[in-house]
């Protein structure tokens, strides 16, 4: 029997975000460190805020939220605060009942930045690193090395000989050059519109460009 597509909306749900996330999930595992690192800055924390007014948003949830736009690489603080509002998996991590109000994104970009003016940030990755069950996951014997890179805006016509040399580009916007049979590097050559870019190629066989080089260790 086919069932009808009728819309079924409650009043009242009995079934917790808690309920909703597997129970292998990886944020579980993630949570439980997170949480032991946020217990162990309480103090911190007092000293960041008055103790008359009016409550801010806990530095707590601050910080599991920014965790979780640096793990789903939310783009903006706004989509970030979109994602809160209807994503269950993102309320249980940061600790929001199903019925809380989301914060504004504005207020949420003040509060973070009282966070990491406070030097909360470096306080609480070390926290997380002196945790034995991480611990464990560390070693000083090995460490991987990517590289990846951001394309410059700058032209190639505008890599020229730093000596001086060398035929300038025809006249116009976007006059045309010839190099053929011209061989160029790092050494002998720069670009004139930006200096710091560099020659690199993606591989063997592929064509030399301006660029910058990112390095990332781990």
């Amino acid at each position: 029997m086919r069932g009808g597509d009728v819309r079924s909306e409650a009043l009242f749900s009995y079934v917790s975000c808690e309920a909703r996330v597997p129970l292998d999930h990886p944020l579980r595992s993630i949570q439980k460190i997170v949480d032991e690192a946020l217990g162990a800055l309480t103090g911190e924390f007092e000293k960041l805020y008055a103790k008359d007014g009016r409550p801010s948003i806990p530095p707590e949830k601050l910080l599991r939220a920014l965790l979780l736009q640096a793990f789903y690489s939310v783009r903006s603080e706004r989509q970030l605060m979109e994602q809160l509002d209807y994503n269950l998996l993102f309320r249980w991590f940061v600790g929001l009942s199903l019925d809380a109000m989301v914060w504004d994104a504005t207020v949420y970009t003040k509060n973070r930045e009282r966070l990491i003016a406070g030097d909360i940030a470096a306080s609480f990755m070390a926290a997380v690193l002196n945790q034995d069950r991480v611990k464990a996951l560390l070693s000083d014997d090995h460490f991987s090395v990517d590289g990846t890179l951001i394309e410059a805006w700058a032209s190639m016509k505008s890599c020229r000989p730093k000596d001086g040399s060398g035929q300038p580009p025809a006249p116009g916007r976007n006059g045309e050059r010839d190099f053929h049979s011209e061989k160029r590097s790092n050494e002998s050559h720069a670009s004139t519109t930006d200096p710091d870019a560099r020659l690199y190629r993606k591989g063997s066989g592929q064509p030399a460009q301006l660029a910058y080089m990112v390095w990332a260790t781990s």
